[in-house]
C-alpha cells in the first residue's frame, strides 16, 4: 500500500530530490499552492496503468453504446448519412 504526503509546491521547487524519491518510493504526493490541492505526483507506470484502465472504460462505454443502437435499427444511419457524418468529422472514407 501506498502513503500520500502533501507539499506545498515550493517543496517541489527547492527540494525536488526529496520529492522525487518519494514518488521513487511508490507513494504519492498532492502538491498544494496557497494551501489548496492542485496536482498528484504518482510514479510513471501507475500513470500508464491509469491511461490504460480510462482507456479501456471509455471503449466498454462506447460498445455499450454501440449494442443498443444496433438492437434498435430505427437508429441506424444510411450509408449517405453515415459518410455526410464521417465528412463533418475531417475522417477519410474507406
Amino acid at each position: 500500500m501506498f502513503t500520500t504526503h502533501v507539499k506545498a509546491v515550493r517543496d517541489l521547487r527547492n527540494n525536488y530530490p526529496e520529492v522525487a524519491q518519494i514518488v521513487r518510493n511508490r507513494d504519492h504526493v498532492i502538491i498544494t499552492n496557497n494551501g489548496k490541492s492542485e496536482a498528484v505526483l504518482i510514479p510513471y507506470d501507475e500513470f500508464e496503468k491509469y491511461e490504460e484502465f480510462l482507456h479501456i472504460r471509455y471503449v466498454k462505454e462506447k460498445l455499450a453504446e454501440a449494442e443498443i443502437i444496433a438492437d434498435n435499427p430505427d437508429e441506424w444511419l444510411e450509408i449517405d448519412e453515415l459518410f455526410k457524418e464521417w465528412d463533418s468529422w475531417g475522417a477519410t472514407k474507406i
